[in-house]
């Protein structure tokens, strides 16, 4: 164990992490029309590992990490098939660009509440992770995504590119 992560904890972390990076990374390539093609297949790649290794955790019941996780395949699915079998043609353009950022979006909201429950002085300020500062912070990362979203929108045109 390092840091009292057990190794499973720490791929599962270094997955997710690979896979928010690679989508920001992707997410940008869409701002200026641009495919990426290898880092999305590294950002589908990683966010689906991310949502899977996620229920290798023990547990009892379906948490509320469970149901993002499930709600995140669910997404990437969609992103998969927009992106891969219908190659973004007419409306699975919109829906490759919304279910993409969709699920980087869950990523990071992911790694918002984990930051909450983990780092000291955001715990303190968050507890139960239902107080203003954290509600506050995922507000914020949701607006963004939100308005990264509708530029994606408006400026992914690959086939044009």
């Amino acid at each position: 164990m390092i840091l009292g992560f057990s190794t499973f904890t720490w791929v599962h972390v270094i997955i997710s992490l690979i896979g928010i990076v690679s989508g920001l990374i992707v997410l940008r390539g869409m701002l200026s029309s641009n495919r990426l093609d290898g880092w999305t297949a590294i950002f589908v790649a990683a966010t689906a590992l991310t949502g899977i290794t996620g229920f290798g955790f023990p547990f009892e019941r379906l948490l509320p990490s469970h149901w993002t996780g499930i709600v995140s395949l669910a997404v990437l699915l969609v992103t998969v098939l927009a992106r891969y079998a219908f190659r973004m043609r007419g409306a699975w353009r919109s829906a490759y660009v919304i279910t993409a950022i969709v699920a980087l979006w869950l990523n990071v909201f992911v790694l918002v509440a984990q930051l909450f429950n983990k780092i000291p002085a955001l715990r303190a300020l968050a507890p139960t992770q239902s107080e203003s500062p954290f509600l506050i912070a995922q507000a914020a990362v949701l607006i963004v995504f939100v308005a990264l979203a509708v530029a994606a929108l408006r400026g992914f045109h690959p086939q044009a590119a």
